[in-house]
């Protein structure tokens, strides 16, 4: 009785050790990563704040400029781009990995059955006169195994897949956050390709009209053959210019036709000279916005998973240990199979473990610690990215202001010039030198100022898409 006790105590202990061992992990303890924030952004200037009624949440941040045409092909790339068809893809195998790993946490359990007919050879070893040479072997059995987890290599192989998981949904956000942050700026370019072209169709019919009227002069002998001359060079650089803008329009065309998911031959968008108004940014734009951005909190994840991963390699200088069983029906025959005295059954542990492997595990252990310190460094450069990008687009917001501010001043007394100088000049006081040179500084002006305001706007759709989705947590 004692010693059937000590056994029993024995036995005791060694199920608390191994319970004990259940949860062990070698796994270094992670801790996500401390983003350096600065206290504000450098290049934020004195932004007027932003009405909270006009500001766009995360998921449909576009809707701030109030294009009904935009938002229709913003949810076109959501639904018919390539590109995120195949992050999504990329998201559902890392979603089947997981599924893979977390299998190990379960037991295995199978069933097999065989009937065979069987002929044994004459010439065998070890033949005995009482063996038939032909004979029939049928079993059913079932099976299950279970790893036990000692070392916390399953645990780990289903962190690691769940943060893959992770940060390949996040991937998934950022590559459509691009792609929305991409057609919104093209579709921006396309609509200031569309004033252009109101304007220079505008100038060259004014052209027009005054190259003829200057015709009739020439013909009547009041100007002399430079004027003309002048005159039809002017009409066509104007014309030049309408067609220049008429090919990059068509271009940019093509390329949303690309994003929204359909071929370029078949993709029309009307023409619309639609002035947006820039968006208000918010004073004191918080620097931890940048946090919330999908390739950020991706970068993040593939730390953790690579953090497990070195749980994963230490695990493997420890014995693999499964628990296993199988039990079922053997006979030389199909009648009485099922009978108890033909019952068979096999139930105990086994353990693995590799006494020599030329280093492969520590070379492993070595690649798992590389991998750690690689995704640090790119989580650091990443945050580094996204900081400088939201300065740049700020800069590029505030100084584009100021510039459009001074050109549009620019035009007003361009438009002035170009008023008094055709004034004069019909009444003859000037030369047509002075017309021409008075036009083509209007002309320019207006222009340079349509692509001020048109890169303002893609700037503000760049800090938008830095800033993860807007300024407005």
């Amino acid at each position: 009785m004692v010693a059937r006790m000590g056994k029993r105590h024995r036995a005791g202990i060694g199920l608390a050790a191994l319970a004990s061992l259940a949860g062990c992990s070698f796994a270094p303890a992670y801790h996500p990563p401390v983003t350096m924030t600065p206290p504000a952004f450098k290049e934020a200037g004195p932004w007027r704040p932003a009405l909270l009624a006009s500001a766009a949440t995360r998921d449909d941040w576009w809707t701030v400029f109030g294009d009904p045409t935009l938002t229709a092909l913003e949810q076109k790339v959501a639904s018919d781009n390539p590109t995120l068809s195949g992050a999504l893809a990329r998201y559902d195998t890392a979603r089947g990995y997981l599924g893979q790993a977390k299998a190990g946490l379960l037991p295995q359990v199978g069933a097999d059955a065989s009937l065979t007919r069987n002929r044994q050879s004459d010439n065998r070893p070890l033949r005995g006169s009482n063996q038939p040479d032909i004979y029939s072997a049928d079993t059913i059995e079932g099976s299950f195994g279970y790893e036990l987890d000692l070392w916390g290599r399953v645990r780990n192989s289903v962190a690691a897949g769940k943060a893959e998981v992770q940060a390949s949904g996040d991937d998934l956000a950022a590559i459509r956050l691009s792609l929305q942050a991409e057609l919104a700026s093209d579709y921006m370019a396309l609509r200031g390709y569309d004033r252009q072209a109101v304007l220079l169709q505008q100038t060259v019919d004014a052209y027009a009209k005054a190259d003829h009227l200057i015709a009739r002069r020439f013909q009547a002998g009041i100007v002399s053959g430079i004027e003309t001359g002048r005159s039809g060079a002017q009409l066509d650089e104007a014309r030049a210019q309408l067609a220049d803008v008429a090919a990059s329009r068509a271009l940019t065309e093509h390329a949303i036709a690309s994003l929204v998911g359909t071929p370029a031959s078949s993709f029309t968008l009307a023409p619309s000279a639609t002035a947006f108004a820039i968006p208000a940014i918010p004073v004191g734009v918080p620097a931890t916005l940048v946090e919330r951005r999908p390739d950020i909190a991706a970068a993040e994840r593939r730390m953790a998973s690579a953090n497990a991963g070195i749980g994963i390699a230490k695990a493997a200088f420890f014995p693999a240990i499964r628990l296993g069983g199988s039990g079922g029906f053997q006979n030389t025959g199909l009648p009485g199979l099922l009978s108890a005295s033909n019952t068979i059954w096999s139930i105990g542990p086994s353990t693995v473990l590799s006494l020599f492997d030329g280093g492969r595990r520590r070379a492993e252990l070595a690649v798992a610690r590389a991998r750690w310190a690689s995704a640090g460094a790119d989580y650091r450069a990443t945050v580094l990215a996204a900081f400088q990008q939201v300065e740049d687009n700020l800069a590029r917001s505030r100084h584009l202001g100021d510039e459009a501010a001074a050109e549009d001043d620019a035009v007003r007394q361009a438009a002035s010039t170009e008023r008094l100088s055709l004034n004069r000049y019909s009444k003859g006081a000037v030369s047509y030198l002075e017309l021409f040179t008075a036009q083509t500084t209007a002309l320019r002006t207006r222009r340079t100022l349509i692509d001020l305001q048109t890169r303002q706007l893609q700037a503000s759709i760049g800090l938008m898409r830095a800033l993860g989705g807007g300024w407005h947590s």
